[in-house]
């Protein structure tokens, strides 16, 4: 084990000093409804999976404001990560260009978010008074949205300039409503049904695209609208789109919807255990081998990524107490073959070793490659 991890920290070398020259930065023209200015299309695209920037880079206009609106870390990087993977279904990264959302304003988004009211009319969640309501009119009325986040695709034509070809909008709804009743004064929190929040999602998008046509540089525009359900807020996974629209660029109204089956799920745990035994199993054996050789090992905690019910990626994290380098390399080449004999070669797994001091090592394995890529940090 030890010299295939030395062979292919030789070959990563290698690679990296015969980096080819993928060619000049790209020139191109950017039309807005406002302005046609210079840009730039980068050079180098980092895989097929992601969409290239257009540059100079335009910040969002509601740009940060989803660290106030999402309570969960997980969820707030799932958002926008899932969000551009369901852009890919309706716009080729090979052909558009990524930039962030600049026709919702964080003042829009404000406001959507609240509930409705004299002062809010915009609000698209249910009018209650908090500061008079009872328990049970909170329970009733909760809040659902929580965030919208836009993304706009970019598509060049012909004549080498560039144009929004598409907008995709992320609509992130709460599964646990969490409140403070103000007659006892401590938190409570009401579980909210994933029928329940789907129904009151696909209204929210009804309105959400009335709204969005009214804007008149999105029209003839596509829109492509999601429902994202959140985890709560201690939840160590992140959660999921469950459901997207297509609106041509020719519509006006939503006609259907298309489900999206993709879920995160911890290891061990019995959701785990009890929907995916398979898989549960393999993470269990694998904690079980490093904890026969290592008697530092503290813990290792798995999130498997699914769609259709199909292992799609695993990622791994694994915090250990180490002595000395030499321990590290050790212990991520003995990892490294671990991970080779538990896990099929068909989906992609990461592991993150980690120590007091931070990230000490990082394990890829990516589906269909032979070997998986092994970084110790220094």
């Amino acid at each position: 084990m030890k010299k295939s991890f030395q062979v292919l920290l030789v070959l990563l070398l290698v690679l990296t000093a015969c980096t080819p020259n993928f060619g000049k930065d790209e020139e191109i023209v950017q039309k807005t409804e406002e302005t046609t200015e210079q840009a730039i299309i980068p050079k180098y695209k980092i895989s097929d999976e992601y969409y290239r920037t257009i540059l100079p880079f335009k910040t969002g206009k509601a740009r940060g404001l989803v660290n106030y609106t999402v309570y969960n870390r997980l969820d707030i990087d799932e958002i926008e990560m899932g969000l551009m993977r369901v852009a890919q279904e309706h716009f080729d990264p090979n052909n558009y260009y990524f930039q962030e959302g600049q026709y919702v304003t964080s003042d829009m988004v404000e406001e959507w978010v609240g509930r409705q009211s004299e002062k809010n009319t915009e609000g698209l969640n249910p009018p209650l008074n908090e500061k008079t309501a009872t328990t049970e009119q909170f329970r009733q009325n909760p809040k659902y949205l929580s965030h919208v986040m836009e993304h706009n695709y970019l598509k060049k034509d012909n004549e080498n300039k560039v144009e929004l070809g598409g907008v995709v909008i992320g609509l992130a709804l709460k599964s646990v409503y969490n409140f403070n009743e103000p007659t006892m004064g401590y938190p409570r929190e009401e579980p909210i049904p994933l029928e329940e929040i789907e129904k009151q999602g696909k209204a929210i998008a009804t309105q959400v695209l009335q709204r969005l046509h009214g804007i008149k540089a999105l029209d003839g525009v596509p829109i492509v609208i999601a429902l994202f359900q959140e985890k709560p807020r201690e939840s160590v996974v992140p959660g999921n789109f469950f459901a997207k629209t297509y609106i041509s660029g020719n519509s006006n109204s939503i006609s259907k919807w298309e489900k999206i089956n993709e879920r995160y799920v911890l290891f061990p745990s019995q959701e785990g255990k009890d929907s995916y035994y398979d898989d549960y199993q393999r993470m269990i054996n694998f904690k079980s081998d490093i904890e026969q050789y290592f008697p530092n090992f503290v813990g290792v905690v798995g999130r498997g990524y699914y769609v259709d019910d199909q292992l799609q990626e695993m990622t791994i994290d694994i915090p250990i107490q180490f002595y000395g380098k030499a321990e590290i390399i050790g212990f991520t080449e003995y990892i490294t073959g671990l991970m080779l004999d538990h896990f099929p070669p068909y989906i992609s797994v990461q592991v993150y070793i980690t120590s007091i001091d931070g990230q000490e090592a990082l394990i890829r394995w990516n589906g269909g490659e032979e070997k998986p890529f092994v970084h110790i940090y220094r």
